[in-house]
């Protein structure tokens, strides 16, 4: 199919400049011709938009404001170049309404399961990224009242949720106006909700089930594992022990398009 192999040799491009930009390390930049093979080749130019408008945002974001962040690496399962499962935690649910939509061309669903998917998942990552800027302290999203130190998993601030809440609307208006439906306004509500919501449903997981270990030498929680940075072995904390970050931002988006669907019924 020539507009497959067109959405091959665009998304081979695009990766290979951001495995040169240090966005994504080798085992990401595969990952991310894979997906975008998918959605250039079987969605287009309106759905190649979302995605990269997705991947450079918060590529850029966490790239921004390096050096006050730099402390908080400890916190984080990963770096800022994703690998293989940061990508496939962030796009594969895209990619796969990308897919459905060479199934079912002329329906809406598809189009609004990608946006919310995407959306979710900016949302997550513009609160994670400008969040942690913020002066005022965190708190745990399971109750509001216990003080967090900033990077924590479960740790929501107005700061953050007004920048998840912003990331979630420029995937949602983009979203209204590529639509086919026309209905631009409408769209871009329901996205930029289920974006707000899903990345919510990320700091729930987050504060309550995802795994978490405990650093003895640093004295700190973190979400990194076997070793903290510090090069000391990371001892399990709490939470499943299967769900790790990258799930949690699977299960993100999936929350995200469960929230477009369910408002479509109501």
């Amino acid at each position: 199919m020539p507009k497959l192999f067109l959405g091959f040799i665009f998304a081979l491009i695009i990766s290979i400049l951001a495995y040169k930009a240090k966005s994504l390390d080798k085992s990401g930049a595969i990952a991310a011709t894979l997906e975008g093979t998918l959605i250039f080749g079987l969605g287009g130019w309106e759905w190649a938009i979302l995605l990269l408008t997705f991947f450079i945002s918060s590529s850029a974001l966490s790239k921004m404001f390096k050096k006050r962040k730099a402390h908080l690496q400890e916190k984080f399962d990963k770096g800022s170049r994703r690998d293989a499962m940061q990508v496939f935690g962030n796009g594969g649910l895209a990619a796969l309404f990308a897919a459905l939509h060479f199934f079912y061309s002329d329906a809406l669903w598809p189009w609004l399961g990608f946006a919310a998917a995407l959306a979710a998942v900016n949302a997550d990552t513009w609160a994670t990224e400008l969040g942690v800027l913020a002066k005022s302290q965190p708190r745990l999203i399971s109750n509001l009242r216990q003080k967090v130190e900033k990077g924590t998993s479960g740790g929501v601030s107005v700061t953050g949720t007004l920048a998840s809440l912003a990331g979630a609307a420029l995937i949602g208006i983009l979203a209204g106006l590529f639509s086919s439906s026309g209905s631009i306004f409408p769209i871009f509500m329901l996205i930029t909700l289920a974006g707000l919501l899903g990345a919510l449903f990320d700091s729930l997981l987050g504060a309550t089930i995802q795994a978490i270990y405990y650093c003895p030498i640093c004295e700190k929680e973190t979400e990194r594992h076997p070793l903290h940075l510090c090069g000391s072995e990371t001892r399990y904390f709490r939470g499943w022990k299967w769900l790790t970050n990258d799930w949690v931002n699977f299960a993100c988006a999936g929350f995200g398009v469960l929230v477009a669907f369910t408002s479509l019924l109501l």
